[in-house]
């Protein structure tokens, strides 16, 4: 019987990592639709697009939208399986169910995002305030959705449910641990918001040169995204730095096999990153760049949830044995 569920829950596992990468997929397409224009291929239709369920595409922009939406819509299936299986292989009060579920949430919240978007026409040339406002508030939420994703991937290697330590009482503790992680996963926010205005800004304000880039930026009229957009690499600069030490100091301060490799994995992906962010500069931020930038970013977050859940898993607080 236990190896029966040991075998369940490692299939789940699988099937939790292929809706994480197929989310990563949809991410990605989602920001092709930005980075093309492509936003009101299906006019201010939504769920329909152009006022059909499947309408014969004129133009490529709609093919590119419609394309984002139906992946989308299979996106709400794998992760509506993601949930029911999570019920069906684990027990009663297992993390990994109230992970998926959180997941299910967000994407819905995701959905409804996109969904304003179209609706009120903060797309294509749009260059408002207002869709910069509500693209920060998308990058949170897929930010969380992917958080939870890779919190049902983590938590689903757990075949029996076991105690978590509540949020308060972590909080409250005098281990700087928690603190910690909550200020660098903070920080990435922070730097993802930073990043999505600033695609936002290459998308709109498009330079064909990375002087010319500069020119733009630092131009007495520029508008207020292309000035956002300047503070994109310190922001990033800053936060590698940060999360470099913190990786650093969780190896030490969680010495386990987990925590170390989170680590190591975060540090490398964050060095990409950084050398991506600066290709993407040089090239004046191409579209395919954008998405290999958006990607890596994107990963970097999902390591750093991951570390930031070994090293808050209840096996990790526990004493190291004396040496």
């Amino acid at each position: 019987m236990t190896d029966s569920i040991s075998l369940a829950a490692t299939r789940y596992r699988r099937f939790a990592w292929l809706v994480l990468g197929w989310n990563l997929l949809v991410i990605a397409w989602g920001a092709f639709v930005r980075a093309s224009g492509s936003g009101a291929g299906c006019g201010n239709h939504w769920p329909l697009c152009n006022g059909e369920v499947l309408p014969r595409p004129q133009q490529v922009e709609t093919l590119i939208e419609l394309t984002h939406r139906l992946t989308s819509g299979v996106d709400g299936l794998l992760v509506l399986a993601l949930v029911i299986g999570a019920f069906r292989v684990f027990p009663r009060r297992h993390p990994a169910r109230f992970a998926a579920l959180g997941a299910l949430v967000f994407l819905v919240s995701e959905a409804l995002l996109g969904a304003g978007l179209v609706r009120f026409e903060l797309v294509a040339d749009n260059a408002s305030t207002a869709r910069a406002l509500v693209m920060a508030a998308h990058l949170v939420n897929t930010f969380l959705l992917l958080a939870w994703l890779a919190a049902t991937v983590a938590w689903s290697r757990r075949p029996a449910a076991r105690p978590e330590r509540r949020l308060p009482l972590l909080l409250a503790a005098a281990d700087p641990v928690p603190w910690a992680l909550a200020a660098g996963l903070a920080a990435m926010i922070v730097l993802g918001v930073s990043g999505a205005v600033a695609a936002l800004g290459d998308t709109l304000f498009p330079a064909g040169t990375f002087r010319e880039g500069l020119a733009q930026d630092f131009s007495p009229g520029a508008h207020l995204l292309l000035r956002l957009r300047l503070w994109h690499p310190v922001i990033a600069l800053a936060v590698g730095l940060g999360v470099a030490y913190l990786a650093a100091w969780l190896r030490r301060r969680r010495p386990t096999p987990q925590v170390r490799r989170s680590a190591a994995a975060l540090v490398a992906l964050f060095g990409l990153q950084i050398a991506l962010g600066v290709a993407n500069l040089l090239l004046a931020a191409p579209v395919w760049m954008q998405l290999v930038h958006l990607l890596a970013a994107d990963l970097v977050w999902i390591a750093l949830v991951l570390l930031a859940l070994a090293a808050l898993a209840p096996e990790a607080a526990e004493p190291a044995p004396a040496r």
